[in-house]
């Protein structure tokens, strides 16, 4: 089905916004359809492992007796014991899973653009996975490490680079290039725009970390009311409550389609105004369209 959203389009901050929402709204099943299929193992998988994890934590809260620690014990040394390989797991398929989500959705909208404006297939945003997954995998670990180190530097830096990251993996897919191509691009790229790409994507990083809190929060003030007020045992965490409350915040993550779709339009944006693509596309399409309109051919 074709839809009217042209990607390579010049935007201003509020039309990357509104577009984002639009796109996603137009895209609504097939887009999901894309993303549980192609990330639902991973966000079970994740699900998985924190609760394997958090059961441990859950075990030692549950148990915790003051009275075995004497006065020169160390409590954080005994809790040590409970990061064990769960947690190198939950980092490990935390990544996974956010490599899994960008490269699918862009990889859809990749499609999406290279068939004029036509939903792809599942079949087709797979054939751009496949290929493109393990090169998100490994980039999105260095620019987490960058992000760490900017962050523990002066969260000024973070800010800066926040935007710039943000476009590294739209460059990689949609032009197909390496790392270090698109490391390079995403500051050429933003030159001279930095605000509207800043502002667009930071709004719609706080309407998504609101929409997100508003679906957690209700479960995780019982887990946490749950801790300090069940009777007999003192501090006590629900095991069951940890659980959907662990489910439900993965389940929160398709709610990450928005800035994807956001950071996409504006690689599109940016580069529209630096290259004038789009434009370009269109001049190269007049006078080639085909499409059968079904009418009689008119006579003379």
């Amino acid at each position: 089905m074709s839809t009217n959203i042209e990607l390579s389009k010049a935007r201003d901050f509020g039309e990357i916004i509104s577009d984002s929402f639009l796109f996603i709204r137009e895209n609504f099943k097939p887009l999901l359809k894309c993303f549980f299929i192609f990330c639902g193992f991973f966000m079970v998988a994740t699900v998985v492992v924190s609760w394997l994890q958090q059961s441990k934590v859950i075990g030692a809260i549950n148990n915790f007796d003051p009275n075995s620690y004497s006065s020169g014990s160390n409590p954080f040394g005994a809790m040590s014991q409970y990061f064990g390989v769960e947690y190198v797991l939950v980092i490990v398929f935390a990544f996974l899973n956010s490599a899994a989500m960008t490269v699918t959705v862009i990889s859809y909208m990749a499609v999406y653009k290279a068939k004029g404006n036509m939903t792809p297939t599942t079949e087709e945003v797979w054939g751009y996975i496949k290929f493109y997954f393990l090169t998100v995998f490994g980039s999105s670990i260095l620019i987490a490490i960058l992000l760490a180190i900017a962050l523990v530097c002066c969260i000024i830096p973070f800010f800066y680079f926040f935007p710039i990251f943000a476009l590294i993996f739209p460059i990689m897919i949609v032009e197909n290039t390496g790392f270090g191509y698109a490391f390079s691009q995403s500051f050429k790229l933003i030159r001279d725009n930095f605000w509207v790409t800043f502002g667009a994507l930071i709004v719609v990083v706080i309407v998504v970390y609101i929409l997100a809190m508003v679906i957690v929060l209700p479960l995780s003030a019982a887990n946490i009311g749950s801790l300090f007020l069940h009777r007999g045992k003192g501090m006590h965490l629900s095991p069951v409550l940890t659980l959907l409350t662990t489910a439900l915040s993965e389940l929160s993550h398709v709610l990450y389609i928005l800035p994807i779709v956001a950071s996409v339009l504006c690689y599109f944006n940016l580069n529209e105004l630096k290259e004038g693509t789009g434009l370009m596309d269109r001049i190269n399409q007049l006078g080639t369209n085909t499409t059968d309109t079904n009418l009689p051919a008119e006579e003379y």
